[in-house]
């Protein structure tokens, strides 16, 4: 009896440390984005239907499942056109992680108007880049990090994916 449990434990250990290699692969591509981790505050502004509207407030990032991922949230308030209040112009939840099997990191997007999106973000110099396809063209978002340490993020638009129009430009300071 004690030879067959030893023998199931040798044949089960491959296995276990195969399973938990992809998780050492992700927890080091996922260090990368180590420098997100934190609160974030700031402003920025947005060109809708109605004009440009300029917004302040945070974006809260965190480590989750021991660095295989990134739990990101944000809040920002504004006034709308009009209105005297503030109200809430854009609020978001994403979790980013790194698919070891197809070698990209994923930004899956959750927005409180009900849309949510599967993303590949592309690192470049100083930041990463993400996109998507809409019925009217092309949008894309560039986050990088300045020399003073902030998180300057900015969004564009294409209908031919050559000419590019900035519609958004936001830049949050570390607050903790």
């Amino acid at each position: 009896m004690k030879k067959e449990i030893l023998l199931l434990l040798l044949w089960a250990l491959p296995i276990s440390l195969s399973a938990q290699m992809p998780a050492s692969i992700q927890r080091e591509e996922m260090k990368k984005l180590d420098y997100m981790i934190g609160q974030w505050q700031g402003s920025g502004w947005i060109d809708r239907e109605g004009g440009r509207q300029s917004f302040a407030g945070t974006e809260t990032v965190q480590g989750k499942l021991g660095g295989i991922a990134l739990l990101v949230e944000g809040n920002f308030k504004g006034k709308l056109a009009g209105a005297e209040e503030e109200s809430t112009v854009h609020e978001t939840l994403a979790v980013i992680s790194y698919d070891e099997k197809a070698k990209v990191y994923r930004f899956r997007t959750y927005l409180a108007t009900g849309s949510s999106g599967d993303h590949e973000i592309k690192m470049i110099e100083g930041g990463w880049e993400w996109g998507m396809q809409t019925s009217r063209g092309n949008v894309r978002f560039t986050m990088k990090l300045t020399e003073k340490g902030e998180w300057f993020e900015i969004g564009e638009f294409s209908q031919d994916a050559t000419t590019w129009r900035k519609f958004f430009e936001m830049t949050l300071q570390r607050v903790e």
